[in-house]
């Protein structure tokens, strides 16, 4: 009877994984599938120069964010929140949030080799930022429902403002050779040119990986 149940558990399901997902873990991955198309999007602008790609890369990340906002409030309304589920979720946000809006800033114009170190400083800050959280989160102070009171440093769905602003520009037609600031040769022949827009996006990541910014959460 013992050797039935320790094969049982050598060998479980097929699709065992999948079927352990709660709603709010289907949700979460719709955040994900926002971001991979987003990435996508840009990616195909690349290739077509079709504008109606970058308004498609643009347009799927506030749905992730939609599906970001929605796996939390689903999960406190059934009462089934995982471990899995934190994991889902910070994995999901570093595509739809951190990845994506990198890859926008590529395709609209920022693509020297300096603009992709910072665009990879961003990234990685959103990793910093996500793996602390994880790692910080059950010490954290948090209210009578179970919720974390404040975020230390900025939430990653806040690069969704620089999204904002890249749409701006977009509809502006001050994209790619009309990016504002235009670009900054640091030394003739070197390839240490750089758009000063691209700054934005070491701020933002600076501001994810803060200790010091509290910011109380809704």
């Amino acid at each position: 009877m013992a050797s039935d149940k320790v094969k049982k558990e050598f060998n479980p399901k097929h699709f065992s994984l999948v079927r352990n997902f709660y709603i709010a873990d289907i949700i979460t991955l719709m955040n994900g599938v926002c971001g991979v198309q987003s990435v996508f999007a840009s990616m195909r602008y690349l290739v077509s120069n079709d504008i109606q790609d970058l308004y498609s890369a643009m347009s799927f990340m506030p749905f992730g964010l939609f599906f970001d906002f929605m796996d939390g409030r689903v999960a406190r309304w059934r009462n089934n929140s995982s471990l899995l589920g934190q994991e889902l979720d910070s994995l999901a946000d570093l595509i739809s949030f951190g990845l994506a809006p990198a890859a926008l800033a590529y395709a609209i114009g920022m693509r020297t080799w300096l603009d992709t170190v910072v665009l990879t400083y961003f990234v990685c800050c959103g990793i910093a930022r996500l793996a602390r959280f994880n790692a910080t989160v059950a010490l954290a102070p948090k209210d009578a429902t179970g919720k974390v009171n404040h975020f230390e440093g900025t939430p990653i769905p806040t690069s969704l403002c620089l999204v904002a602003l890249l749409a701006w520009f977009v509809l502006q037609d001050r994209y790619l050779d009309a990016l504002p600031g235009q670009c900054l040769v640091l030394a003739d022949g070197g390839g240490y040119d750089f758009h000063p827009l691209v700054l934005i996006y070491a701020v933002s990541g600076t501001l994810m990986i803060s200790k010091t910014l509290r910011i109380p959460k809704p």
